[in-house]
């Protein structure tokens, strides 16, 4: 049989939502059409592709077997698209993602300069743990992310584009025996700040600790000052020092590096390329 895009659209949004009614909505379909449209895909494979349950849908064998399929032709088929559409002037959607350090610190003049530079491309930020974005790059749903420390994955290609320092924030007149009984602020787990922090205090005994997350930068930075924690940031998200202490640490902790992410088998497209060539020319912060 030959597949009908739309209807691994559907599929993959059914799939994704773990819902009929929830894909409907996302892609503005009336849910009778959804309900509808996935069984005719199901009647001519000859298979079941979700189980249906009184909340929601989830896939079977063979529904996870098309869904990676699905996946990789679908994002072929957008490819294929720009391919053909590309012109001298870079255009069209660049999806990236990023840290958010690294967008609080590295991206608002860049960003800036790119959309002056090349206003027919429309850019969409994406901010997260370097895992989550690692996984969404995976999964074609970024063109490119932002992350922190080497990747390692046959599916991805990475390149160095800057290293920051890293330092640790405390409320001023922290001192040893008061750090081992504070709490560590950081963000959810798959940030790669957070892990590097966790390990440190690990290795220097200063366990046990406990674990406070947050979403932004600003919160920690704030909770540092009021007292309530300690944070491994880059030096660079630090403009104002009043109420915290910078201190350094040793080389192995401080210094990671921010790689720029892609699959491997994907096209390099000029709005791409463009964006790769500021990163590059951006200086030590």
């Amino acid at each position: 049989m030959i597949f009908d895009l739309n209807d691994l659209r559907i599929f993959s949004a059914v799939a994704e939502e773990a819902s009929i009614s929830k894909a409907a909505e996302k892609l503005n379909y009336v849910q009778s059409n959804v309900t509808t449209r996935i069984r005719q895909l199901e009647d001519r494979l000859g298979v079941s592709l979700f189980n249906r349950q009184s909340r929601g849908v989830s896939l079977t064998s063979a529904g996870r077997q098309l869904q990676d399929y699905a996946i990789r032709i679908l994002a072929l088929a957008a490819e294929a698209e720009r391919a053909v559409q590309e012109r001298e002037a870079p255009a069209g959607t660049l999806s990236i993602g990023s840290m958010e350090t690294t967008a609080a610190i590295r991206l608002p003049e860049l960003l800036a300069n790119y959309h002056q530079s090349f206003p027919d491309v429309e850019l969409q930020v994406v901010t997260g743990t370097s895992e989550e974005l690692l996984a969404r790059v995976i999964a074609y749903k970024l063109d490119a992310a932002l992350v922190g420390g080497a990747v390692e994955h046959p599916e991805l290609e990475s390149e160095q584009v800057f290293q920051e320092e890293l330092v640790l924030a405390v409320p001023t007149g922290t001192d040893l025996d008061t750090l081992r009984k504070r709490t560590v602020l950081v963000f959810r787990r798959g940030c790669s700040y957070r892990a590097r922090l966790e390990q440190w205090l690990r290795d220097e005994g200063l366990v046990p600790f406990q674990v406070m997350e947050f979403g932004t930068v600003e919160g920690i930075i704030g909770c540092v000052r009021a007292g309530m924690g300690i944070a491994l940031l880059p030096r660079g998200v630090f403009r104002n020092e009043m109420g915290l202490e910078l201190r350094s640490l040793p080389t192995t902790v401080a210094h990671i590096t921010t790689f720029l992410v892609r699959r491997r088998n994907t096209m390099v497209t000029r709005a791409l390329a463009e964006l790769r060539k500021l990163l590059l020319q951006q200086e030590k912060i």
